[in-house]
């Protein structure tokens, strides 16, 4: 038996079905794709890259809950030993290291902070951030508000609560903050430097970030529930996102405190300052260095 000639078009030579383009396969990705522009694209890996280091930063807490009871959570304070940590080395980099232009008191940095009127509507703003700092803060704006234009800090860091709240009253009275020539701004404090509407950073100032962290006491029992730490860090770092980007300071820069153990501290260049618009100017040097002296004086 002969077998079926294959189906003819008019009599011609057969049919051949035409191959399948390759690129049909990708074409709904790139549909999709094209409905966002370059900078939609950028902001939606950016969030990616952070939701991952959020998850490795998360994993870290547990193990730390689990093995050492020391958690990568939101904490009350901070550890201030030593006030100026060693620069972080970044792979391939060469990290900024301003330490050398500090010219507080390590011992006055350790103090709760205390704040001090001077020349020009400058009050400054200096020692540790503790519990309560928020709330001296209002106290001495209240007293003295009509004359303050701008908040120095000189601060190693301290209590995260207190520093985004003092952040959001800055803002709300529409006061500029600076980090002036010879200061220190750690930690937590960059978080409050972010609340000024103009932000100064001379180009002595140390400006730097690291991990948060909170430490058992000796006679407090170890959290039993490790979900909860995790629960805690992913917050902590959402909320810090979250009130820089309200600031008007790109959330990105918070990755080089995700990624810089404590004991260390990531300066941070003025290029880079400017870049993630934490710094809007620089800060001109002013005649009386004790502008931002670390042993300020209290107001009463």
């Amino acid at each position: 038996m002969s077998t079926p000639a294959a189906p003819t078009l008019n009599g011609t030579e057969p049919i051949e079905a035409a191959p399948k383009e390759k690129s049909s396969l990708f074409a709904p990705v790139g549909r999709y794709l094209a409905r966002f522009d370059d900078g939609e694209l950028i902001r939606w890996v950016f969030r990616g890259v952070l939701i991952g280091t959020i998850a490795v930063l998360a994993q870290d807490a547990k193990e730390l809950y689990e093995q050492n009871a020391v958690a990568a959570v939101q904490a009350p304070t901070e550890t201030f030993t030593p006030v100026l940590p060693p620069a972080a080395e970044p792979d391939g980099e060469t990290p900024a290291d301003p330490r050398h232009f500090v010219t507080g008191d390590p011992e006055a940095l350790r103090m709760p902070m205390r704040f001090s009127l001077g020349g020009g509507g400058v009050l400054q703003a200096a020692g540790a951030i503790d519990q309560g700092s928020a709330d001296r803060l209002a106290k001495e704006l209240e007293a003295r508000g009509e004359y303050v234009r701008t908040v120095s800090l000189n601060s190693p860091g301290g209590a995260l609560q207190d520093a985004i709240a003092m952040a959001k009253l800055i803002r709300e009275r529409k006061l500029n903050t600076e980090v002036a020539d010879g200061a220190l701004c750690a930690s937590s404090c960059p978080l409050i430097f972010a609340g000024g509407v103009k932000r100064l950073a001379g180009q002595e100032a140390a400006i730097g970030v690291h991990q948060f962290f909170a430490t058992i006491a000796k006679d407090t029992p170890a959290p039993a529930d490790p979900a909860q730490a995790l629960s805690d860090a992913q917050m902590t770092t959402a909320r810090i996102s979250r009130h820089l980007g309200e600031m008007g300071v790109d959330p990105a820069i918070w990755l080089h405190a995700l990624d810089t153990p404590p004991q260390t501290l990531y300066y941070f260049s003025e290029k880079e300052l400017g870049a993630y618009r934490l710094a809007t100017g620089v800060s001109k040097p002013r005649a009386q260095a004790s502008v931002l002296e670390s042993r300020a004086t209290p107001t009463k």
